[in-house]
């Protein structure tokens, strides 16, 4: 199976995991909050943090290099239900990785994963596309457009 094709429980898992890495530890919070959810949970797995290996690609297709490494927190939680859930993110905030793992595993429950959709993971992306928005208008209008122009004496 190709990047992008994945069945859709997985693209929905993926696109909320994506959602809760991108967030701030202030925005989970409020969020879990004003849902009513628990973030009582047993870890697993850290929160530790570590070092990955960042790779690029001149072009975007040729061959792959090594550009730098980058700071990442993951954990790995299990919820008093037993579900497991699981969270990377970039940085080195243990607590935001924490409470995304136990959205994971929230999500993951078939009883609660409505009420983190439509509660945690919606208004996030609505939030991110919004500063995306901003950030592109930000960028456009330092926007120059060179253009030729044509003398008389020609």
């Amino acid at each position: 199976m190709r990047r992008g094709q994945e069945r859709e429980p997985n693209a929905a898992r993926k696109a909320a995991m994506a959602a809760f890495a991108q967030a701030s530890r202030d925005q989970l919070r409020e969020l879990i909050q004003a849902a009513g959810l628990s973030t009582e949970a047993k870890p697993l797995r850290g929160p530790e943090t570590g070092l990955v290996t960042v790779r690029g690609r001149i072009g975007g297709g040729g061959a792959s290099f090594n550009t730098g490494e980058a700071t990442v927190t993951r954990a790995t939680v299990q919820l008093p239900s037993g579900q497991v859930g699981h969270a990377y993110a970039l940085g080195r905030d243990k607590e935001k990785v924490r409470l995304a793992a136990i959205l994971d595993a929230t999500w993951c429950a078939e009883e609660t994963r409505a009420t983190v959709e439509d509660k945690i993971v919606a208004p996030l992306q609505r939030l991110q596309a919004e500063a995306d928005a901003r950030r592109r208008a930000e960028a456009a209008a330092t926007k120059v457009d060179f253009f030729t122009m044509v003398r008389g004496e020609d």
